[in-house]
């Protein structure tokens, strides 16, 4: 504790530096609020659904724990992206080690959100896990084993249901074991700055200035997050979700949660199965890369134009793609999804090739 507190601290960076502790916040009230939901629910195809409405109706105060999770799913990805948005334009990859973990942690969150989207079993779940887990089957020669391993069947039902719930209880005390690897390799190097200068010059202890300036960031995010939870609890929430999950009826459109609308736009927007998973895995992993393609250490940070538009540029093809991933699979959204996709890419290659 004594480390952290006197922790040599660059005194320029801003409070976009704020978001790694606004995410670690985030996942602690997710861990806290999961835990007691969890004692609520059945993880049985049969029971899932109706112990949600349980949760809502009977538990006391259960209707505030509930939206607080599944709201502040989203305000955690939200968070994310701005965290990586922050360090990409920033260049803060060239901190190896900070980078890999922090990707690393993404990895296990989405597979952690995604594992927690199937447990309501509403309609949307239900489907959204059909189609996710059915691309598993791409791989060759064991991929359709692997997809009937995963289900405990021949489609998605009770043993799939029960063991997405014992993942899901577990990811998130991992993804904190990893969240700690993070940062002690943060502290191991210090943090980036605005500037990009990485000799340890004027630098001040983390206490008192910045616990300030974390805490204002914090009473703000608690702020937006109860309110958000007791105001618009369901923005983020698809409306198929509250049916419960059918066999015999499958929705007009099928899509994940808004924070993998982005991947799964790139998905759909290739023709090929097999070549629509290879591109969905790339737009997440093309992130990875830049610790081994753009390492070098930054003395000077220059604030070009170029890169200016490049980061904005990106953001927009981002936005782009997630809307695109909410609409049908129809003409012109097929078309404009390949166009973007294309955009999404080239943008990531000028980065690497102009770094």
């Amino acid at each position: 504790m004594k480390k952290i507190l006197f922790l040599p601290t660059p005194s320029s960076i801003n409070y976009n530096w704020n978001f790694g502790s606004m995410l670690g916040l985030m996942l602690v009230s997710q861990i806290l609020t999961g835990f007691f939901l969890s004692m609520f629910f059945y993880s049985s195809m049969s029971l899932a659904f109706e112990s949600v409405v349980h949760i809502m109706n009977d538990v006391n105060h259960g209707w505030m724990i509930r939206f607080m999770h599944s709201t502040g799913a989203s305000v955690f990805f939200i968070l994310c992206y701005l965290h990586i948005g922050k360090a990409m334009f920033y260049n803060s990859f060239y901190l190896y080690k900070v980078w890999i973990s922090g990707v690393l942690i993404f990895f296990i969150l989405m597979a952690t959100a995604f594992l927690g989207y199937v447990l309501p079993w509403g309609q949307m779940s239900l489907w959204g896990a059909t189609v996710i887990t059915n691309l598993i089957s791409v791989i060759p020669f064991i991929g359709s084993l692997m997809v009937e391993w995963i289900w405990g069947g021949f489609n998605v039902s009770s043993p799939t249901l029960s063991r997405f719930y014992s993942f899901h209880f577990i990811l998130p005390f991992t993804l904190l074991l990893i969240v700690f690897t993070h940062l002690l390799f943060l502290h191991e190097t210090g943090s980036s700055n605005p500037l990009g200068l990485s000799l340890n010059l004027d630098k001040i202890n983390f206490k008192n200035y910045f616990i300030i300036k974390d805490l204002l960031t914090i009473i703000l995010l608690i702020s937006f997050l109860l309110l958000l939870s007791l105001l618009s609890p369901f923005y983020f929430t698809d409306s198929e979700n509250f049916i419960k999950a059918n066999f015999m009826v499958t929705p007009l459109h099928i899509q994940p949660e808004w924070y993998f609308l982005f991947a799964y736009c790139v998905l759909r927007a290739i023709p090929n199965k097999l070549g629509g998973v290879i591109m969905l895995l790339l737009s997440i992993l093309v992130i990875f890369t830049f610790s081994f393609f753009m390492n070098k250490k930054i003395k000077t940070f220059r604030f070009e134009l170029s890169k200016i538009y490049l980061i904005l540029f990106l953001w927009m093809i981002f936005f782009m793609l997630t809307w695109l991933g909410m609409k049908p699979v129809e003409s012109p959204f097929t078309e404009l999804s390949k166009y973007y996709t294309m955009v999404y890419f080239t943008i990531y290659l000028f980065m690497i090739i102009n770094y």
